[in-house]
């Protein structure tokens, strides 16, 4: 499926764009402040987005139907919130650095719930 490809893809571009924004952030890179990590992120992930819609219909799983697929929703939320932090609003180095990897640790969560269809994965 092509969607599929496309979304796995950009799951792994967004995953690695955010990693190292993170590194630029904790040396405090003056690449960071260039306008291509600003406007970069929000393509790559709307194409994440849309073909996750994609994917959705064509597998007829929707959330708030499916468990596994309303926890990826939901982790999804935490995950933009904690990037969010990380990246921007974040007051000090610490609390940044902390949202950074708190980030990437529901990122793996997401992954491993999309892999396993099961928002226990962890259990």
């Amino acid at each position: 499926m092509i969607a599929k490809d496309i979304h796995v893809s950009f799951v792994l571009i967004t995953f690695i764009l955010f990693f190292i924004r993170g590194i630029w952030m904790i040396v405090e890179s003056d690449i960071l402040q260039r306008s291509w990590t600003r406007w970069l992120p929000p393509i790559v992930d709307t194409i994440l987005l849309a073909s996750a819609i994609v994917l959705s219909v064509t597998i007829h799983q929707y959330p708030f139907v499916d468990a596994w697929l309303t926890t990826k929703v939901v982790a999804l939320i935490l995950y933009i919130g904690l990037g969010m932090l990380a990246l921007s609003y974040g007051k000090t180095k610490t609390v940044r650095i902390s949202a950074w990897v708190a980030a990437q640790l529901c990122f793996i969560y997401i992954a491993a719930v999309a892999i396993t269809k099961n928002p226990l994965v962890l259990s």
